[in-house]
């Protein structure tokens, strides 16, 4: 844990000393949610929407003292969608950040870069060699395959300092040093690829890491979708009886909509030691990813044979994606802005700070469910708990010794892991009611089991406030208190039937399950 020089109560003593009905929130602090089409410019540019991140301390057995960091891209992939499925963009860049001192600037950067070769496999019919239209020509066994028509390949770039003039070293293969990686194909069924979790399997390499004395593991690819949420219900007004939602024994009353969807996966696995600053004892650090393309895109009317031709790309590289807190640009940004907090970056967010201290959602819920105006939201304007909770970090969490307020999502490495089955879907919170010993959850980073959407409700309806109390227990503001929740107790139980913990997940990296077959 981070250390103060104020001696504060610790997270257990204040939990225990708040109300009961408090536990099922703190894992609600913005560290978990999603991101699909959430921008106006993003929905027309699927190849490069940042959907989930994730970064926690690694939970597989033997793999101690590492961290793990996923970014999904492309989102709600049907596993049907062929004949070219949903390759990666090799005219864009994909990248994951780290913040090691706190100051909202990246000080790590892997980069992920994707290429296709084209094989033009063509078949002789009659006299004439002619190119065949899939993506494959046969069963698929093993990396780089002759039976595919592409194959995608790809490197990571460790870039230390700022992301476009830091010093950039690949990151290469333990054994015979290649920095060129290849991705597995899509799961386009099972007749092409019997066995697939096996197949992906032999795409996860061991890497030496520029700068780093210990190995780590790199991997891209198609995994299932593993986020939960009541999506069109949530849009359609919140288009569900109040008693469902706000009664937990029927937290999963409704089937997860993204349960049959598909999601392409950057995970990267380093040792902790390799990501904290050299120069502070903070363990804690921030991330996020972001996708950029080239600024310049030029549409041939005619283009020539070959594969992605249509398109000529130049200029330099602009960022359109970017996604660290969960939900942040999805339903706290305002449309006007969503696009330009995509572009941005962490150390301007200042530029955002209203939407976070006066927020919308909370008076969308009331006109959405019908309630009378200032029924349902908080009345502690400006909200400071949201402040805290989105870009500072919680103090004696995830706070960093120094933090300058900005979105990220925040992990402190110090926290020993917990093994995939005896994790609290509600993380820290969870853990402190069962009396339990996992504390490496959400808001302490984010793992795949963690619960998201139904504690962000609970924590824009004020949740935090009830917590709080009226002594100011957690340092968000003397107004955030009890008085200041119309909801009182009822904003601990909102939830959007769905159920997070139900979802099916790996033990070990890279964690998110065998993607769904387009047949079987």
């Amino acid at each position: 844990m981070v250390d103060h020089a104020v001696r504060r109560p610790s997270f257990r003593e204040l939990l225990i000393a708040a109300s009961c009905p408090f536990l099922a929130i703190v894992a609600a602090l913005p560290a978990q949610a999603s991101s699909h089409r959430e921008a106006p410019f993003i929905t027309t540019q699927p190849k490069v929407d940042g959907t989930d991140l994730y970064a926690f301390n690694s939970y597989e057995q033997g793999r101690s003292g590492y961290v793990t960091l996923i970014a999904n891209y492309q989102p709600l992939q049907d596993p049907f969608g062929g004949p070219n499925y949903f390759k990666m963009d090799p005219n864009a860049l994909y990248e994951i950040h780290v913040d090691n001192n706190g100051d909202a600037k990246e000080d790590l950067t892997f980069q992920f870069r994707f290429q296709n070769v084209f094989n033009r496999i063509a078949l002789p019919i009659g006299t004439q060699s002619v190119p065949i239209p899939l993506t494959q020509a046969g069963q698929v066994q093993g990396p780089n395959s002759p039976a595919l028509n592409v194959n995608e390949k790809f490197t990571v770039t460790l870039i230390r300092g700022d992301r476009r003039s830091g010093q950039a070293a690949a990151l290469a293969r333990v054994g015979s040093g290649a920095t060129s990686f290849d991705k597995p194909v899509d799961n386009i069924g099972t007749k092409t690829i019997p066995q697939y979790a096996a197949y992906a399997a032999q795409h996860i390499y061991d890497v030496s890491i520029p700068g780093c004395s210990v190995p780590g593991r790199v991997f891209a690819g198609q995994r299932r979708e593993g986020f939960a949420v009541n999506l069109g219900t949530v849009f359609d007004l919140i288009n569900a009886p109040l008693s469902v939602i706000t009664d937990p024994s029927k937290i999963n009353a409704a089937p997860n909509p993204l349960a049959n969807k598909n999601v392409t996966s950057l995970a990267v696995e380093v040792h902790k030691s390799c990501l904290l600053s050299k120069t502070t004892a903070d363990p804690v650090i921030g991330t996020w990813t972001t996708a950029s393309i080239r600024q310049s895109q030029l549409v041939n009317a005619n283009p020539p044979s070959g594969h992605q031709t249509t398109v000529s790309y130049g200029g330099a590289f602009v960022q359109v994606s970017r996604l660290g807190m969960p939900l942040v640009n999805e339903v706290i940004i305002g449309l006007p802005d969503k696009d330009r907090f995509n572009s941005s970056l962490p150390q301007n967010d200042g530029q955002f700070a209203t939407y976070v201290t006066n927020p919308t959602l909370p008076k969308l819920v009331e006109i959405a469910m019908g309630l009378a105006p200032g029924s349902a939201a908080p009345r502690n304007l400006p909200r400071q708990d949201l402040v805290t909770a989105f870009l500072t970090g919680i103090a004696n969490v995830n706070r960093p010794l120094n933090p300058t307020p900005s979105e990220m999502l925040r992990l402190n490495t110090s926290i020993p892991a917990v093994p995939f089955a005896q994790q609290n879907r509600l993380g820290i919170v969870g853990n402190v009611l069962a009396g339990g010993s996992d504390n490496a959850g959400y808001p302490n980073g984010r793992r795949p089991k963690d619960d998201v959407v139904d504690i962000s409700l609970v924590v824009a309806m004020g949740g935090l406030c009830m917590a709080n109390g009226n002594n100011n227990a957690f340092g968000f503001g003397a107004a955030c208190n009890p008085s200041a929740v119309p909801l009182g107790a009822t904003a601990f139980r909102l939830h959007d039937a769905v159920d997070q913990a139900v979802q099916p997940f790996l033990s070990g990296f890279p964690y998110l399950n065998t993607p769904l077959p387009g047949a079987q």
